[in-house]
């Protein structure tokens, strides 16, 4: 059984289009569990940022793509011509391939950022939550962990370390004009804390920090030597600043058209630069139309990210070697899996028929001590591990290759297992 991944990310669909399928927390999970529900999704799992909403399951034997895709759409009631020009679809190998991309940073807007790894994790975790995960996922995404782990020990792909968040930060450094040093960041979170840090580097900025609730605001503050503002002086704010990032994770614009005209009025002409790091977006985009604001989505920040991008390419090469060795060890144990079940079935023959063995000789042996008992155990036990050896060795060496279905089949027919798996066990 392979699995089967459809999924939109930055190169394929706008970022409206990724914020409508974005999804989060008890929204992701009760997605999952809907998508579990159907009859076609066996495993299912998530992933969901803000440059990708990607779907990993493995389906029913009786469902096809064509049945997941409907149920994908079913999940958001998007019509068809909305959602499949920007779809991809993958099978087999091709979604090992990718998902350990994914986790190696090669498919991010930033090459070898660090946070996707984490994401990858998250979704997994999130799956196993609502229940939609199960052996082939846990293995897939453990695969993935373990890829993107060595990618970033064993190659410079992140070594020139950035993000979405250092990306939406040295954009407000190289676009400053001298005298600009005021700087608001709008959020508490992770994004918006990592932006603040990398500003923070620069000794002649000053940051204030404002969110909804104030002791968070004053927490962040104090450990950035910045000043923390309250909910209620955004305006002020926003007046005061020379540069706005924005990164709340509100589920709605935060920041209004009308909010920034007024402000714009109160600044006296004063150019105003505008990041949003947020999908769903924080800033109303219909600011980017106000004279002497320019504003920033996460899309405009590619230009940021080519700076870095030369400096990542020359170890791609080898973090695609890393991929190749992970992707090879996931589809050698899926293709075992196949023949899992019959090994486990001969060895449970074989074992019994041992037990069986053993106790016949027991019974014509009734003065043996305890230590020929034990003898007598031993080397059944090791005949049987012996004698399993090798069909063990040639069947996950089939099923390897392709062929683990036909001789799984014939060993169970050679030895009868479907009829009794254990022969023996009840005449013991």
């Amino acid at each position: 059984m392979s699995v089967v991944l459809l999924g939109v990310n930055h190169h394929t669909a706008s970022v409206a289009l990724r914020e409508r399928l974005s999804l989060s927390g008890c929204a992701l999970r009760s997605a999952l569990e809907e998508l579990r529900a159907t009859e076609v999704v066996l495993e299912a799992a998530l992933l969901s940022t803000c440059n990708r909403l990607e779907l990993y399951a493995t389906l029913n034997p009786k469902a096809n793509t064509d049945c997941l895709t409907a149920a994908l759409r079913a999940l958001y009631l998007l019509p068809e011509d909305e959602l499949h020009p920007h779809l991809y679809v993958k099978t087999g190998d091709e979604v090992t391939q990718h998902l350990l991309r994914v986790a190696c940073g090669l498919e991010s807007m930033i090459l070898g950022e660090d946070q996707i790894l984490g994401q990858v994790g998250l979704a997994f975790q999130e799956a196993q939550t609502a229940g939609s995960s199960g052996p082939i996922l846990s293995r897939l995404f453990a695969q993935a962990t373990q890829a993107g782990k060595r990618a970033r020990t064993e190659t410079e792909i992140s070594r020139f370390t950035t993000s979405v968040s250092h990306a939406g930060a040295q954009l407000v450094l190289q676009t400053r004009q001298p005298g600009q040093n005021r700087v608001l960041i709008v959020g508490v979170g992770e994004m918006a804390t990592l932006a603040a840090q990398a500003l923070r580097s620069s000794s002649e900025l000053e940051l204030a920090i404002i969110n909804r609730t104030l002791i968070h605001a004053e927490d962040l503050a104090q450990r950035l030597g910045a000043r923390a503002l309250s909910w209620c002086q955004l305006d002020e704010a926003l007046v005061w600043a020379d540069a706005v990032i924005c990164a709340t994770g509100a589920p709605h614009t935060v920041i209004y058209y009308n909010v920034v005209a007024a402000v714009q009025k109160a600044r006296e002409g004063r150019s105003l630069t505008l990041v949003d790091l947020a999908v769903p977006r924080d800033i109303e985009e219909t600011v980017a139309t106000l004279e002497a604001v320019a504003y920033h989505d996460i899309d405009a920040l590619q230009q940021v990210i080519d700076a870095n991008f030369e400096l990542r390419r020359a170890a791609i090469p080898a973090v695609e070697d890393i991929i190749t060795q992970e992707t090879a060890r996931f589809t050698e144990w899926l293709q075992t899996r196949e023949v899992t079940p019959v090994i486990k079935d001969l060895r449970d023959w074989a074992q019994g028929l041992a037990q069986s063995e053993v106790q016949k000789a027991l019974s014509r042996l009734p003065g043996a001590d305890e230590a020929t008992q034990r003898a007598i155990e031993i080397l059944a036990h090791s005949l049987v591990n012996r004698l399993m050896h090798e069909p063990t060795l040639r069947l996950r060496s089939n099923a390897i290759e392709g062929n683990g279905v036909n001789y799984a089949d014939t060993v169970r027919d050679v030895f009868g297992l479907e009829a009794a798996r254990c022969p023996f066990a009840e005449k013991q």
